[in-house]
C-alpha cells in the first residue's frame, strides 16, 4: 500500500473520466472554512508530479495564485479598475487608459504574466523609445510596474520583472522643456502686470510658487491679508493652498495642501484686486454669480485654463518676451529658480512648492535648482520690494468665460 503524502505535499490521483493524472494542492481556506486548492494534470504520473512540484514552489515563493492563463492585459486592466476607483481627475484616468490600450496591451498584453521576462520588458521599452518621448516611457513603465505589483500582492506572480530592468531608455525627445524667468525678466513681467487685470494673479503665482490649477479655484476665505501679528509666534498674512481644479477639488498630493506666507507685494496686489473686484461685481449686477473666488470672471465664475493662458501671454508680450514660448506654469518654475539663486536650500523650496520630497523637486526643477542657503516670503520681499499702489483695476477682461 502506498504511503500517505504529508500535509501540504498535495495529492496525485488517476482520473478515469479525463484519462490523466491529476494533482491537487491545498493553498488555504476561505472565511467559511472551505478549502482553496490548485489543480494541474499530466499524461504520465511523472509529468503530474513535476506539475505538483511547480505548484508547491509557487506557494513557497508567494505566488499561490499564479496561472499561465492570467495575462499581462488582465493584470493591467485589474489595476486600472482599482486606479479608477480613486479620487482622480477623469482626464488623468482617460490618459492612463489610453496608454494602456495603445502601448501596453497591443505589444505585451497577450503574454502570460508568469512568463513575462526582463528581456520582454526591456525590448518593449526600447521599441517604444523610438516613437515616444521619455516622459511617456516613464509613465508606461510606472503603469506596468504598479499593475504587476498589485498582481504580486495577490500572489499571481513571484516577482516584479519591471524592478529588475536596467535604466529607462531615452525617448525620441522630451518635448518642450519648462524654463524659468531670470530675475530681470521677472521684474519686467511684474512691471507689465502693474497695468494689467492679471496683476494679482501674476504677483501671487510668481511670489508664492502656487500651481495654476491651485490659483484658479482660490477663494477669499482662504486668503488672510492681515495675519495675527500679536500672536505668539506671530502669524503673517497668508494664503491657504488647500484646493485645486482636480477631481473633488483635491490638491495634487497630500503635501501640496499647504499654507504660505504672503510677501508684502502680494498682499498689496490682493488688496487692490479685492477693491477692483467689488467694482466689477457692481457693474455685473444680477449677472454676478457669487462663488467667493479670488480670480473670477466678470460674472463671478471660475476662469478656465484657456483664458488664463491667453491673458498671461498678452502680459508676457507687454514685458518684451515671446508669448509663444511661455506658459503660466513657468511662473512656478521661476519661483523655484529665483529662490535657489537667492540662496534658499532645496529642502525649504521643496516644502514651499508642496512636493513630497526633495527628490521630486530635483527631478522636476533640476535645471532651476542651484546648490545652496534663507524663507519664501522673506526672500521674495528682498528680491521684489513692494511698490507704490496703482489705481484699482478690474480683475479680468473676459465676460463669463
Amino acid at each position: 500500500m502506498a504511503s500517505r503524502r504529508s500535509r501540504g505535499d498535495g495529492t496525485v490521483y488517476w482520473s478515469e473520466s479525463r484519462q490523466r493524472w491529476i494533482v491537487e494542492l491545498t493553498i488555504g481556506y476561505r472565511p467559511n472554512g472551505k478549502r482553496i486548492f490548485r489543480k494541474a494534470s499530466g499524461k504520465t504520473k511523472t509529468e503530474a508530479k513535476n506539475k505538483l512540484k511547480e505548484l508547491i514552489r509557487d506557494v513557497e515563493e508567494g505566488a499561490a495564485n499564479a496561472s499561465a492563463k492570467y495575462t499581462v492585459e488582465q493584470a493591467v486592466n485589474d489595476w486600472l479598475v482599482s486606479y479608477e476607483r480613486g479620487e482622480r481627475d477623469p482626464n488623468t484616468v482617460k490618459a492612463v487608459r489610453s496608454l494602456v490600450n495603445n502601448h501596453i496591451v497591443p505589444a505585451i498584453g497577450a503574454r502570460p504574466l508568469v512568463k513575462l521576462e526582463v528581456d520582454d520588458v526591456e525590448e518593449w521599452l526600447a521599441e517604444k523609445a523610438e516613437v515616444l518621448v521619455t516622459s511617456t516611457l516613464r509613465n508606461l513603465r510606472s503603469i506596468l510596474r504598479r499593475a504587476i505589483n498589485r498582481a504580486q500582492v495577490r500572489k499571481r506572480v513571484r516577482y516584479n520583472v519591471v524592478l529588475l530592468c536596467d535604466e529607462l531608455p531615452a525617448g525620441r525627445g522630451t518635448g518642450r522643456p519648462s524654463k524659468a524667468l531670470t530675475l530681470a525678466q521677472a521684474e519686467a513681467v511684474l512691471a507689465a502686470a502693474e497695468s494689467s487685470p492679471m496683476r494679482a494673479y501674476i504677483v501671487v503665482s510668481l511670489l508664492t510658487g502656487a500651481r495654476t490649477e491651485e490659483m484658479r479655484p482660490l477663494t477669499w476665505d482662504h486668503v488672510d491679508l492681515v495675519g495675527k501679528p500679536d500672536a505668539t509666534p506671530a502669524i503673517p498674512p497668508n494664503v491657504k493652498v488647500w484646493r485645486s481644479v482636480r477631481a473633488r477639488g483635491e490638491t495634487k498630493t497630500r503635501k501640496s495642501r499647504r499654507t504660505l506666507a504672503l510677501p508684502e507685494r502680494a498682499v498689496k496686489a490682493l488688496e487692490a484686486h479685492r477693491v477692483a473686484q467689488q467694482a466689477v461685481k457692481a457693474v455685473a449686477g444680477d449677472d454676478w454669480r457669487e462663488q467667493g473666488l479670488v480670480f473670477a470672471t466678470n460674472v463671478g465664475t471660475e476662469r478656465d485654463v484657456n483664458n488664463v493662458r491667453r491673458d498671461f501671454r498678452r502680459l508676457i508680450k507687454a514685458a518684451g518676451l515671446n508669448p509663444t514660448q511661455w506658459t503660466p506654469r513657468e511662473l512656478r518654475h521661476s519661483f523655484v529658480s529665483i529662490l535657489s539663486d537667492g540662496g534658499m536650500p532645496i529642502e525649504e523650496i521643496s516644502r514651499l512648492v508642496g512636493h513630497s520630497s526633495t527628490a521630486v523637486t530635483e527631478l522636476v526643477y533640476r535645471k532651476q535648482i542651484r546648490p545652496v542657503v534663507e524663507s519664501g516670503a522673506t526672500a521674495m520681499d528682498r528680491l521684489f520690494p513692494a511698490t507704490e499702489e496703482p489705481a484699482g483695476l478690474p480683475p479680468t477682461t473676459n465676460q463669463g468665460s
